[in-house]
């Protein structure tokens, strides 16, 4: 079969699906950028992006993905041999880690079972150890992608200053700004990673780097190579609204609609309804009579929730099947949650609607695909969304 009717769902938890108007925004001719019109661009973009990252400080933008803005993160602020203390909270800490040994720089993992997010207790209890200040940053992933879980930024925040201790703090925002509720400045992070193709609304192809004060006085000092991903380079010419080499300018007439949609939203009404599909995703697993994947409710994602399916059934094949039968695209359990988990990601351009089709298709699949189920996960989450809308006014 050649077509298929309707509209794909991809509800992977990204790249997301990205908004007609900003598909349109991009839709437009290359401008020289060297010219006013782009300068013009660049000056609102550079702005814009501040209240999103809750920072008064400057955010950089690069061609790259997350991956990226990981290595910039990293290289603009540590030397070779540096300690880095890092959190096993899933998949893409490991990555994060991986990256960080190939750069030069030593690691220490502080275990997790891939269902918590980073433990402030343990943070501290290392960091309290390090008399010699050895650890020259703590480096946490806020909403872990693979997992589901989010890190208590605020509670490791409190923990670090709690022991004087001297280390930047460096967080991975890549799947929860512009879903989840984040403050740069008011949390005291020094370095913010985050990337284009999930709360933002865009396709890959940006990324990120929010930095404190402290982070840019460590930057000068900091010996490890870089070029492409060099602060000054890219700081210097952005304050005249000018970037140091090609950018990326059809995504950045995107992201310049994205940040309109956003602000015209609001950003706490973008949170409270990613916090309501959220709750509403999750009320359906237990309806199914399944397990979320988190284990504190604390650190309950509201971008994306992953699903424990029963010992013998595989994640992979339901969610192959649910592609085949109902054109609806899932997130596949990565790394040591490979074939055991699936994930329904709820972020980005997202309504009730969209919602509901997605967790019947879900519910259809997983009913098609043998895993032993209630069929009152859609009804639970419905009715959750409904009773979340009705004005206390009105009769029930």
């Amino acid at each position: 079969m050649s077509h298929r009717a309707g509209r794909h769902f991809l509800q992977i938890p990204g790249p997301t699906n990205v908004p007609d108007r900003v598909l349109r925004a991009m839709d437009r001719p290359t401008i020289d950028h060297r010219g006013p019109d782009f300068n013009r661009l660049a000056r609102a973009v550079l702005d814009g992006l501040k209240p999103i990252f809750g920072t008064h400080h400057p955010v950089v933008i690069y061609p790259a993905s997350g991956t990226g803005a990981w290595e910039a993160a990293l290289v603009n602020t540590l030397s070779s041999g540096d300690l880095v203390l890092m959190c096993e909270t899933g998949h893409f800490a490991s990555l994060w880690r991986g990256l960080a040994e190939k750069l030069g720089l030593r690691t220490e993992f502080l275990p997790g079972d891939w269902r918590h997010g980073a433990d402030p207790a343990a943070i501290e209890a290392r960091l309290a150890e390090d008399t010699k200040r050895e650890i020259r940053a703590v480096c946490v992933v806020h909403n872990e992608t693979s997992t589901g879980v989010v890190s208590r930024i605020p509670d490791v925040r409190a923990a670090i200053d709690r022991t004087g201790h001297p280390a930047l703090l460096m967080v991975d925002t890549i799947s929860s700004l512009g879903s989840i509720p984040y403050r740069h400045d008011d949390w005291g992070v020094d370095v913010t990673v985050a990337g284009s193709q999930k709360g933002l609304m865009l396709p890959p192809g940006l990324s990120f780097n929010a930095m404190s004060q402290k982070a840019l006085v460590a930057s000068k000092t900091a010996t490890l190579p870089r070029a492409y991903w060099a602060w000054d380079a890219m700081l210097e010419p952005n304050r005249a609204g000018w970037f140091p080499y090609t950018p990326a300018t059809n995504l950045l007439y995107g992201l310049h609609e994205a940040i309109v949609m956003l602000m015209d939203e609001g950003l706490d009404n973008v949170f409270a309804r990613h916090a309501r599909h959220g709750e509403a995703t999750r009320r359906a697993v237990r309806g199914w009579g399944l397990e979320v994947l988190c284990a504190d409710p604390r650190e309950f994602s509201d971008s994306l929730t992953a699903v424990v399916l029963p010992e013998g059934h595989d994640a992979d094949r339901v969610r192959a099947l649910i592609l085949d039968h109902f054109d609806l695209s899932l997130g596949t359990g990565l790394g040591r949650l490979s074939g055991r988990v699936f994930r329904i990601g709820h972020l980005g351009d997202f309504n009730d609607l969209t919602l509901a089709g997605t967790l019947s298709g879900v519910e259809m699949g997983l009913a098609l695909a043998g895993v032993p189920i209630v069929r009152e996960g859609v009804r639970a989450a419905l009715d959750f969304l409904v009773e979340s809308k009705r004005p206390t006014s009105l009769p029930r």
